[in-house]
Parts: structure tokens; C-alpha cells; sequence
């Protein structure tokens, strides 16, 4: 079969980031996404395209358009968030963007409406009804297919350090689990879901959708739900490492950087270098190691099994990528990269919330409402 891939002259950006809906007395989740978008509609139907629901009720996604930088992603979800904190607010609903919820249940929330939802939950059973998670997806226009591959390939070795810094899912259901990211280890249960399989060029990636389409693993391209993955029909490469980022400034930082590491890996291949890559078995592990220790990770950097501490890693990468930010016109947003490790990653600062409060996963929540608020 053939897969026609659209296409993007420029790097253009897309950004999609899942807030949760949180009862303001009881701090546990709300299912009512659909009452706060009817409000939305209503109100501010300039708006009303760019909120969507989600797998749950607990969850509203904000969506920008097709950005031409970061300013213009962070503009379109300020409007966004905005637009929707006015109707949670009139709802006592506070918003929070986080990789888990840290206390609420599982099995009494509530499934949006749909049968692809149905579909989804009636095959995936426990695993899929336990996706009480968010995320951030973010996608970068390519211009054509036969780069995709190439530079998917490559973005896997920072795998692990946009996982580190985004992680924000410590505590499920009440407990500690170790991880720094709990959020990638359940998501990647699901039976199309977790890392993207290597392929040579397009034509591989074509013969493996036949593949899936002819047995019945998937009925549409979409329900590919890789951790990076193209989107043929809008012509980008779709990262979907990140936990959900609880402020503003974080995601704006992280964004940059996902673009700046798209544009140097297009421009590297246009100047015919031979892009980087590692074996599926260290990548794999890097995930692990990231999810489990955050920035605290020790990763494996070469296929010569050399390994460094991701925050080192990290320094030296931002570095290299100031001179594409200055082009791309987000040097400031990458420069805010740095500060993360600085102040704490958040699953770090939510282990100091729970140490500080002796244990209390309600101050955990306020803080994570404060944040977003910030």
C-alpha cells in the first residue's frame, strides 16, 4: 500500500498538551470535560476547535494550530487555556498538567463517548482502562518522507533526556512507585503503543501498516500510537515522550527544544551526513533509565556502549543547538531548557511537596494547581 506523506516546507509546529480537571474542594478528579467544552463553545466558540476531549471525562486537550514558531504555539495555548480556566473556574474546577494523578482511582472514571473509545477499551481491558495519564505531544513539520526515518531514528538518542526533563509522574494511586516517569511504563502496554519499530525508508513503514491493517492489530493509521511517530497527513514527525508539564514555562522551553532537534537533524541530513543511531536494545534501556531515574539517569550515548549522565548530555546539546534556536527565533525558550534541572524536575519537586506536608497528596495536587496557575 501506499502512504502519502503531506509534506511541510517549513518546520512548522503543532503542539497538543492534556490537562486534567480537578474537583477544587475534594482535589480529586472531576469527570466533566464535556460540560466545561459546552461552556467553551458557547461563550467562546473562537476557541471551540482548538479544546478537545479525550480517552476520559477527567480530561480537556488543548490543541494549537499550524504554528510557524514557538511564539505562536504559546500564544495559541495561552488563548486556549485561558478560555477553558474561565469555565472551570465558574465550575469549581482547578486545572492540572501532570504525567499521573497522584491519588485518584482508576476504576471510577468515566469514558468520553465514542466508539473508538469503546473500541479501544473493549480490547485493552485492564490496561487500557488503567490509562489515568497525560501527556504532551508535540509535531515539526518535514518536507518530505524520505527524511522521516532518518531523523526518527536519530531523535530517539534524546529520547531520555525529554523524558528526564518533562517526567511528572511519581506517585500512582497513592504510592511511591521508584519511577520518575510511571506515566511511560503504563502507556506502553497498550498494544500499539511504546517505541517506534526501525525501518530502512518509507517503504518498510508502508509495508508494515499493510501489515497491521490485514490482521487487524489496527483499523486507521492513527491507532499507531508510537512514542515518536509520523503523521502522514499533516506532514510532521509527532514526539509523544513527554509526561504532562505543569507550567507554562517548561512547556514553552521543551517545545523549542524538540524543534531545534528536528531542524538540526533535517538540516545535518540535507548536507549529506549519515544521521546517528543506536541499536534498539540501548534505546530501549535508555527509556527505562530515563522513566526510572529522571535526570539523575545515567544513558548510553553511542553505539560503542559509552554512557553519560543525561544531565551532562544535556549541557553539551544545548549548546550545539543555540545557533538553530537563534534562527528559529526561540533562543530564549531553549536557554529555559537549563532551568529545569536547576529548580527540579517535577517529579522531584512533587517528592519535596509529599516530604515537606509529611505525606499529604492533597498539598501535592495544590501544588501542582499553583504551578499552572503561575
Amino acid at each position: 500500500m501506499s502512504i502519502a506523506f503531506a509534506g511541510s516546507p517549513r518546520p512548522t509546529i503543532g503542539v497538543e498538551w492534556e490537562l486534567a480537571l480537578v474537583d477544587r474542594r475534594t482535589r480529586d478528579l472531576r469527570n466533566d470535560a464535556e460540560r466545561l467544552l459546552t461552556a467553551v463553545r458557547r461563550e467562546q466558540p473562537s476557541q471551540a476547535a482548538r479544546l478537545h476531549g479525550e480517552l476520559l471525562r477527567n480530561t480537556v486537550e488543548l490543541v494549537t494550530g499550524v504554528c510557524v514558531d514557538v511564539a505562536e504555539a504559546m500564544a495559541d495555548l495561552r488563548a486556549g487555556l485561558a478560555a477553558v480556566r474561565a469555565a472551570a473556574d465558574r465550575a469549581g474546577i482547578d486545572l492540572i498538567s501532570a504525567g499521573t494523578h497522584p491519588f485518584a482511582r482508576w476504576d471510577v472514571q468515566q469514558l468520553t463517548g465514542g466508539e473508538r473509545y469503546r473500541e479501544l477499551i473493549e480490547r485493552t481491558q485492564w490496561w487500557g482502562r488503567q490509562m489515568l495519564i497525560w501527556g504532551v505531544h508535540v509535531h515539526v513539520g518535514v518536507s518530505s518522507q524520505h527524511k522521516v526515518f532518518p531523523i526518527l531514528g536519530a531523535l530517539l538518542l534524546q529520547y531520555p533526556h525529554l523524558l528526564a526533563l518533562s517526567a511528572s509522574s511519581p506517585v500512582w494511586s497513592g504510592h511511591d512507585t521508584g519511577y520518575a516517569s510511571n506515566r511511560a511504563m503504563m502507556f506502553q502496554q497498550l498494544p500499539t503503543a511504546g517505541l517506534p519499530f526501525h525501518f530502512d525508508d518509507w517503504s518498510g513503514y508502508e509495508g508494515f501498516v499493510r501489515d497491521q491493517l490485514a490482521t487487524g492489530v489496527i483499523d486507521d493509521i492513527t491507532e499507531v500510537r508510537w512514542d515518536i511517530r509520523p503523521a502522514p497527513h499533516l506532514g510532521t514527525i509527532e514526539v509523544r515522550v513527554c509526561d504532562g508539564v505543569p507550567t507554562f514555562a517548561e512547556l514553552q522551553s521543551i517545545v523549542a527544544l524538540i524543534q531545534c532537534l528536528v531542524v538540526d537533524l533535517d538540516r545535518r541530513l540535507e548536507d549529506g551526513e549519515t544521521l546517528p543511531a543506536l541499536p534498539p536494545w540501548h534505546v530501549q534501556e535508555n527509556k527505562w533509565r530515563a522513566a526510572r531515574y529522571g535526570l539523575d539517569a545515567e544513558v548510553i550515548v553511542g553505539a560503542d556502549n559509552a554512557e553519560r549522565a543525561v544531565i551532562d548530555d544535556l549541557d553539551d546539546l544545548l549548546t550545539r543547538l543555540q545557533p538553530v534556536a537563534r534562527r528559529l527565533g526561540c533562543a530564549d525558550e531553549l536557554a529555559g531548557v537549563a532551568e529545569i534541572p536547576r529548580r527540579g524536575a517535577s517529579y522531584q519537586r512533587q517528592r519535596r511537596v509529599r516530604e515537606q506536608y509529611g505525606g499529604d497528596l492533597w498539598a501535592v495536587v495544590d501544588s501542582l494547581t499553583g504551578e499552572l496557575r503561575g
